[in-house]
Formats: structure tokens, sequence, C-alpha cells
């Protein structure tokens, strides 16, 4: 199924999810097409993230498909997703750094895990991506000695030193202030127009959701409620939409 015209980087159908006795996913269809930025949003607990860890395999879903470049990831080995996991790249919410290690061997640690031994490759290769995210020369640091935002950064180049062809982005902005919020939403947009990257960004920060998204899914009570443009989503007069975009709770909640 195309998206926009362009084949689907990745397609997800009648996705459900149960942990323990509680739903969590009740049926997400969803598809991103290739070389766009799709924008989760929805409530905490919501299961974003779940649907995040399950288009990679890290979870298991209860029932559907889900399509990465063309090939159905359900049922396959650890062997066989290994494959599928070297196209796409994730940034966790906290950057997931290695503490013991300095910011070029975190870097490099997908390099050398994919079986790259050439020193000069990988330190070609790291000097490469620290300019492309604007951390020239802080190679020897270690992440404690890094700001949240440049941990964002590192946690950044690891996942896309190998070139996969789609990102997944974990809550990118979270615990960071505007301005560094801001230059994080920029290098997501540099990167996905350099090296033409598939995205997908599940956040809470609507203005980085403008701001990034190509389209933006409302995730909500397990279904994808809503899907459209920043504009659409902006322009929806729908009072549930408009409750999250504002921040308004009702008294249900």
């Amino acid at each position: 199924m195309a998206v926009n015209g362009k084949a689907p980087m990745i397609a997800v159908r009648g996705l459900k999810k149960r942990i323990g006795a509680q739903e969590i996913l009740r049926g997400v269809d969803i598809s991103v097409g290739t070389g766009e930025t799709l924008v989760i949003i929805g409530r905490s607990g919501g299961g974003k993230s779940v649907l995040l860890k399950n288009l990679i395999g890290l979870m298991q879903p209860n029932e559907g498909e889900i399509w990465i470049d063309g090939q159905n990831i359900i049922g396959l080995s650890e062997r066989q997703l290994a494959g599928i996991r070297r196209k796409v790249g994730i940034l966790f919410q906290a950057g997931a750094l290695f503490d013991s290690m300095t910011v070029e061997e975190n870097i490099a640690f997908p390099l050398r895990e994919a079986g790259e031994r050439d020193a000069h490759v990988i330190e070609q290769k790291i000097g490469e991506i620290l300019e492309v995210i604007e951390l020239d020369g802080q190679q020897k640091k270690m992440p404690v000695n890094l700001s949240g935002g440049m941990k964002k950064r590192v946690g950044l180049a690891r996942a896309i030193i190998n070139r996969p062809s789609c990102i997944l982005y974990d809550e990118p902005t979270a615990g960071l202030d505007p301005v560094v919020s801001d230059s994080i939403n920029r290098l997501i947009r540099r990167l996905q127009e350099r090296f033409h990257v598939t995205s997908v960004v599940v956040t809470h920060d609507m203005k980085s959701a403008f701001h990034i998204g190509d389209h933006i899914a409302y995730l909500h009570e397990g279904r994808i409620y809503f899907y459209g443009t920043p504009e659409e989503i902006q322009a929806s007069t729908d009072p549930l939409i408009q409750d999250f975009l504002i921040g308004r709770a009702t008294l249900a909640d």
C-alpha cells in the first residue's frame, strides 16, 4: 500500500498487544512512506513506546503484521531479525550510552558489532558523523561529562553510524530545555534531508511534532484515532484532539 505515492518503509496491520490482562494495542493500522517522518502522539501509558518496541522486534505482538521494507517481521528468529535491525536505528529516551565508554567508543560499538575491524575506517566514520551532529572534537569525552542534549546527539550518532534506512525516536526531546529541544528537532530534520531516512518519532512535545512531522498519528485507547498532517491536526475541531493539543483534562480524568 503506497503512502502519498511512496512505497511504505513501514506498514502495520491489525496490531494487538496485551501485557498480562491489559490490552495495550487494540488493532493498530499505520503506514510510513519511505523518506517521511511520522510523529506518534498520545497520552502517557497509551502504548506509544510499546508500539515502537514492536516495530523493532523487541516485543512480539499477540496479533497483526509488521512489514519493514517489504518483509513481515512477525515470527522471525533473532538471527533473521538481526538483518532487519541493521536497517533500523533507534534512539532510546535516555540515550542509553555505555557509561564506561568514551563518545567514540559508544559510536563505534555498532560498527564493531557488524564486523568492522579497520581502525582507520572506524575513525573516519566517527569523524564524519560527529560533524553531522555538530560534536566535532568530543571523541574522548565520557558520558558523565556530557550535557543531556549532547548525550542525545551521541545516542543518535550511534543509531545512524551504519546508515540505517529508518530511525525510531523514543521521546527525543524529553528532559531538555526549549533551546536544546529545538536543536534536536533541527537535527532530526537535517538527517531526514541528508540521508533520506524514514523516521518514526514518539513524543509528548507538540512543538516538536509540528516542526518535524510530515504526518502525525494520535494513538488513543490502543488504536490510531487520527492521522494527518500537522496543519490538519491543528485545524481539527474534534474535542478529543483539541483537549490533547492544549493539555486540557476532562472530568473523567
